[in-house]
């Protein structure tokens, strides 16, 4: 008898990018993303990230938006003007309107509010995947 499918399990070998700078936060996101069969390179800075090469073969960046001396926005932007091509999410303790436009503008899939609910992280790389 087969398994049954949980919607909430993606497939293996998915490479996510992770930069956060709280280090409780960040730990919490990584393990999680992790159990659920992703790899996760993690940094706490945004420098830290971009001078990663393994980062250019990533498929997904979750990134904060309140970053020492930067922004989500501007790490995007700047993995992006290195040719990085994958998809993103922005994660925010106060996403308003102006902040979910700018996010869209510079190519984020997804803006998700701090604190973020049970597996709404999980929902919102695995739709990225979707077909």
């Amino acid at each position: 008898m087969s398994q049954p499918t949980n919607p909430l399990s993606p497939a293996q070998g998915i490479h996510i990018l992770l930069v956060e700078e709280d280090e409780n936060m960040r730990r919490s996101l990584h393990l999680k993303l992790r159990a659920h069969g992703f790899e996760v390179s993690s940094y706490p800075a945004a420098g830290l990230l971009l001078a990663d090469a393994r980062s250019m073969s990533a498929e997904i960046l979750i990134a904060d938006y309140q970053l020492q001396g930067t922004d989500g926005i501007k790490v995007l932007c700047e993995l992006r003007g290195i040719g990085w091509q994958g998809r993103a999410i922005l994660i925010a303790a106060t996403p308003s309107i102006a902040l979910r436009e700018a996010a869209a503008a510079a190519g984020y899939h997804a803006v998700l509010e701090k604190p973020l609910r049970p597996n709404e992280l999980i929902r919102a790389v695995t739709s990225l995947r979707a077909p």
